[in-house]
């Protein structure tokens, strides 16, 4: 999902700021209902849990360059069933502040762009969780099919904003588009194996009850809404 430098550059880069404001801005936003929800110590550990496990995300599972970008498993949606909406948002755009200071500093000047591509299908998630998951079911009982739909929401959404921004950037040409399609093709992939992560960690998840009532995790991870 990495926007690789000169595919936007110039003036154009601008609008990735512009967007990145607003995905961070209504992200912050979330972050605040959790501290009334729950308090400010919450929101640090899981906001530091998701940091911790983005930035693994990043640098530790299998990654690779496909056509205008990379495949990762971000598990986007994973960190927002554990974690909450608020804290997963912190933890996607800190992790990748993260990586970029540290690990790859060439992508620093492309950090509106990237951190748009990973909030923007949050927030999407977000809002389908309250849509196609019963008030009356806990995170940890999503079925597959659940899953399967807040993933490819998640991974769609992220597909869609890289594409956007290589076209943005370079234009409609033959060569532009095959790359766009083999990232697109290649992300595929994800699609089908994060929902069996989701439900394999949401079943791990279940089996610890002892930590239903612990603030590490949401609490809509262990009852229902």
């Amino acid at each position: 999902m990495h926007i690789e430098p000169g595919i936007v550059d110039g003036a154009k880069m601008v609008l990735g700021y512009v967007t990145a404001t607003g995905a961070i801005g209504y992200s912050a936003k979330l972050a605040l209902d959790t501290v009334k929800r729950d308090g400010v110590a919450p929101l640090a550990v899981r906001a530091l849990m998701a940091v911790v496990l983005v930035f693994s995300f990043f640098e530790i599972l299998p990654h690779y360059p496909v056509g205008v970008s990379e495949v990762h498993f971000i598990l986007g949606s994973t960190l927002f069933l554990l974690l909450g909406a608020g804290p997963a948002a912190l933890g996607l755009a800190l992790g990748l502040l993260v990586q970029g200071l540290f690990f790859a500093p060439a992508d620093l000047p492309q950090y509106g762009m990237n951190v748009t591509s990973l909030l923007v299908p949050l927030l999407l998630v977000d809002v389908m969780a309250r849509r196609i998951i019963p008030a009356n079911t806990a995170y940890k009982d999503v079925s597959y099919g659940q899953a399967l739909k807040l993933s490819t929401a998640y991974q769609g959404g992220v597909v869609a904003w890289v594409g956007f921004w290589a076209v943005y950037g370079s234009g409609v040409g033959a060569d532009n588009l095959a790359q766009i399609a083999s990232f697109s093709a290649a992300y595929m992939g994800v699609v089908i194996v994060e929902p069996l992560l989701d439900l394999a960690i949401l079943a791990a998840a279940k089996s610890l009850h002892q930590l239903a009532d612990s603030k590490l995790f949401q609490s809509r991870l262990y009852h229902a809404a």
